[in-house]
């Protein structure tokens, strides 16, 4: 019987029937206790009406027919298939050959990865690159082994029709990792290579947009050393030597040259990490250091960050009775043209700081302030408050970086008992970006963003109904244009029948200035019920209504009603 489930288990894989599954061999035996097979899945059908000024290009009405059927083998392999059915076209999905899948045994210490997977060595050799072929995992003992190879990236042609989008060669990449590990230290080595495969037909063309067969081999050594109680050292040096053309001339003698196929293209690159962490008593104290070669680059990962140095110092520790406060403090200095090659260079003193206090169960408080680069997610919550669908403002989001953010809060809750429960809450978040030459901002370039919002609810429980409210205002400035939006929210929500009915509604107002100068007024109404019939069956609906006027376009109206069945088994 064993045998024969795991030949089952083989044909999914070869035929591709399963996509990213995880199946564990260890528990074989315990299997055959299962059903050989289980359905599981539902159906769902609606349609949404809109209503009020006309819009360009949108339905007056839609309708849609959604379907999934989930066939479990042995509760070991899933076979998903779905169906997608609208009035503007139709998609069936399942599982097949052209579709990405992996399948990821594990058998006690041994994890395999198979088909179109993704694996991470470390930062600077192979990081988070999807390839198709296989990888594994191997833990026994003290020992960590990782071993993986595939193709890293499919030949793309150029084509005429599409002359955007940018042909590449195909590209194939392996790599090994292992490192012992014990309580006292670690020490590990990490081999990763990538070479594109060269098409001599295709050569010119490739040759004449600029894409050149490159080549990769990257070593890395890593150690982690307990140096005595409680001071540990953790260590990474990574030497890359990349080939930016294949067909470029050899470098001539050398037993290194050799081996790495060095050719006149080729330019070796290195980066090191380090940290030193010291636990004393409550105390955590950090010193940290890396850098980073101008243009040093991996294959095996997207992006990579280079020509950077930075060197800091972190602290963290609770303090007052009972540890109720905890502060974390970072500091350091980070800068860049490490080769003194840039017309300019930049050198900043980056830090951050981190307070979170909770003097009673009832009062929470906490702080963050950092002026370190990152990509954060700004978006304003009006962006929510007033979509008049779920999928608005999906590929809608937008990301800016960042040199100086501070965001705070306050949670406060009055009472909270077995019938009641009341809370008010106020958040701050305030970010800054500028471009600087000379140690002055640049006209224009300078942005700032602040988001705000004071709210308050109450719930009462046994009668399962939610009152909430708030008042939101965000500030945005860029472009030497300064934008203000603000306005009231309130929401109520009740289970009702003995919590098979679910209603909502809620309304807000928030309008926005430009300049001192209204430029738009929004005024939303929501309603929203789901009736749950023998726990398989469930009625949905809901009414958005939206009044719009805006300064330069004049008023509209906008209704949308959504209505749909939904049966699950």
């Amino acid at each position: 019987m064993k045998n024969k489930i795991l030949l089952l288990l083989l044909a999914n894989i070869i035929y591709g029937a399963i996509y990213s599954q995880q199946v564990d061999l260890d528990n074989i035996g315990n299997i055959t206790k299962n059903k050989p097979f289980t359905f599981n899945g539902g159906i769902s059908a609606g349609t949404v009406m809109y209503g009020g000024t006309p819009q360009p290009g949108r339905q007056d009405w839609t309708y849609y027919l959604n379907g999934s059927l989930n066939a479990s083998i042995y509760g070991q392999v899933n076979i998903p298939i779905s169906i997608n059915l609208t009035n503007l076209g139709a998609d069936l999905s399942y599982p097949s050959l052209p579709n990405r899948f992996s399948i990821h045994p594990t058998y006690k210490w041994a994890t395999a990865h198979i088909g179109d997977v993704s694996m991470t060595f470390s930062p600077y050799t192979l990081n988070g690159h999807q390839f198709t072929g296989a990888g594994v995992e191997l833990s026994p003992g003290k020992f960590r082994i990782a071993a993986m190879g595939g193709r890293l990236l499919k030949k793309v042609d150029y084509s005429v029709e599409n002359p955007e989008i940018m042909p590449n060669y195909k590209r194939m990449g392996y790599g090994l990792k292992a490192e012992y590990d014990t309580d006292k230290y670690a020490v590990g080595v990490t081999y990763f290579g990538a070479k594109d495969c060269k098409d001599e037909d295709m050569r010119i063309t490739f040759d004449s947009l600029g894409v050149m067969p490159m080549q990769n081999s990257v070593l890395a050594f890593n150690t982690r050393i307990s140096l005595v109680s409680n001071l540990t050292l953790i260590a990474e040096y990574a030497i890359s030597i990349l080939t930016r053309d294949q067909n470029a001339p050899k470098e001539s003698g050398g037993l290194v040259n050799n081996i790495f196929n060095k050719r006149t293209s080729t330019n070796t690159y290195n980066a090191f990490n380090a940290r030193i962490n010291y636990q004393l008593l409550k105390n955590t104290i950090g010193i940290g250091y890396e850098r980073i070669d101008p243009d040093y680059q991996t294959l095996g990962a997207y992006y990579f960050n280079n020509d950077y140095e930075n060197i800091t110092l972190n602290f963290a520790r609770p303090f007052l009775k009972d540890d109720k406060a905890n502060i974390a403090v970072s500091f350091g200095v980070q800068r860049d043209d490490l080769n003194k090659d840039k017309e300019e260079s930049t050198n900043r003193y980056v830090g951050s700081i981190n307070l979170n206090y909770t003097p009673t169960e009832n009062l929470q408080l906490s702080a963050n302030y950092s002026t370190f680069q990152s990509h954060r997610n700004i978006k304003s919550q009006f962006d929510y408050i007033n979509e008049t669908s779920p999928y608005q403002n999906l590929d809608t989001l937008n990301f800016t970086q960042l040199s100086q953010n501070l965001d705070g809060s306050i949670m406060y809750t009055f009472k909270k008992t077995e019938k009641q429960n009341q809370r008010a809450s106020l958040n701050l978040s305030y970010q800054t970006a500028a471009d600087k030459q000379g140690g002055i901002s640049i006209p224009g370039n300078v942005s700032r963003f602040v988001n705000s919002a004071l709210g308050y609810g109450i719930s009462f429980i046994p009668q399962g109904v939610n009152i909430n409210s708030s008042f939101n205002a965000s500030y945005n400035y860029g472009g030497g244009t300064e934008s203000y939006t603000l306005g009231p929210m309130l929401g109520v929500s009740a289970n009702l029948l003995k919590k098979t009915l679910m209603t909502g509604f809620s309304t807000s107002y928030n309008v926005n200035l430009n300049d001192e100068e209204v430029q738009a007024k929004v005024l939303n109404l929501r309603v929203n019920a789901s009736y749950r019939i023998l726990k398989k069956h469930s009625l949905n609906a809901s009414f958005v209504w939206q009044n719009r006027d805006i300064t330069s376009r004049g008023k509209t109206d906008l209704t949308t009603t959504t209505v749909s069945y939904a049966y699950s088994f």
